[in-house]
């Protein structure tokens, strides 16, 4: 995947709301269903999705900026550097470890004395026993998880990531993931799945000497939607109406997963007011979710002198206070 920053066209100095601006801006003009002729589009949005998702969280975009983590969120991995020319790895060879802990991966050096650099075997078991469940591997988006803490690892459960839009959480989808083993694997995604739920494939995990294959577990999460958020089964939405529409009535016409519809203004529509078309959310548990639609009144940009004195007029004449009930 491209660096994130020149796929949203921002600067490593971008401010967080340049970001988002950036990204709501090109999400408008990426989007699949305003390029049905283009068969990339997808492709272009499903990156553009990626980026923001790195980007657009503070805690990724240091990571990222500090080479932990690539242009796809996931660890960097150097390998075991400067192990020395002895072919045994013995002696005073010098080596780096890799270590799993709460604080992500973490990496330290020394010399191999007597005893040598010791079996790869110890060491791989070492990195896996610390990807476990709620590890920093699995908050990463891969790990390895141990169905034996008694003993003896003979199951390992892979776990991975997968980000869609927000279309294919309410449709449905099929998307290739890669694992960490290098393992592609075909996932169905079934719709109405919520942002953070698990997909598990059973027997397509690890399999170490003497055990069973383990299972993958696939965690979905949704790409962040210029338009719609969704809270469960539930979408929510930003109106912006004009002045004159909030005062006198209108009827505007209002985007859903499924295309637009008209929705009914009623006069002296208050900012902040909030409606419901039911069913117009995301799939749920024996019904769709609802769209929650929130107005935001927009004044003109450069103002109007006219609406000045009108206002000017108002405030003397007819003097409100809407925030009496504070204290």
């Amino acid at each position: 995947m491209r660096d994130p920053y020149e796929v949203l066209g921002v600067q490593k100095s971008a401010r967080p709301d340049e970001i988002k601006k950036a990204f709501r801006r090109l999400a408008k003009k990426l989007h699949p269903d305003a390029n049905k002729k283009d068969p990339k589009a997808a492709v272009k949005f499903a990156e553009l999705n990626a980026a923001y998702e790195v980007l657009g969280d503070e805690k990724k975009r240091k990571a990222f900026d500090a080479g932990e983590i690539d242009a796809e969120g996931k660890p960097r991995f150097r390998g075991f550097e400067g192990a020395g020319h002895h072919p045994g790895f013995g002696g005073d060879s010098h080596f780096e470890t890799f270590t799993w802990g709460p604080e992500g991966m973490r990496r330290a050096g020394g010399r191999a004395g007597g005893g040598g650099f010791g079996r790869f075997e110890d060491i791989l078991s070492e990195m896996m026993g610390g990807l476990g469940r709620g590890g920093a591997g699995a908050r990463h988006g891969f790990g390895f998880d141990s169905q034996d803490p008694g003993g003896t690892p003979h199951r390992q459960d892979v776990s991975a990531a997968v980000t869609i839009t927000l279309g294919e959480a309410a449709k449905g989808a099929t998307k290739r993931v890669r694992l960490p083993t290098g393992k592609e694997v075909e996932v169905k995604i079934p719709a109405g799945l919520t942002d953070g739920q698990q997909i598990r494939l059973k027997g397509q995990g690890l399999a170490l000497p003497g055990g069973p294959s383990g299972d993958v577990l696939i965690t979905v999460g949704i790409a962040p939607h210029a338009t719609f958020k969704p809270e469960g089964s539930n979408l929510r939405l930003d109106l912006p109406i004009t002045l004159y529409e909030a005062v006198l009535g209108a009827k505007v016409r209002v985007p859903t997963l499924e295309g637009a519809v008209e929705l009914a203004i009623p006069p002296g529509t208050s900012a902040g007011r909030t409606f419901r078309l039911k069913g117009k959310g995301l799939p749920g548990k024996g019904a769709n979710g609802d769209l929650f639609i929130t107005t935001r009144i927009v004044l003109p940009e450069g103002g109007d002198p006219r609406l000045d004195e009108l206002m000017r007029a108002w405030r003397d004449g007819k003097p409100y206070d809407p925030r009496k009930d504070l204290g």
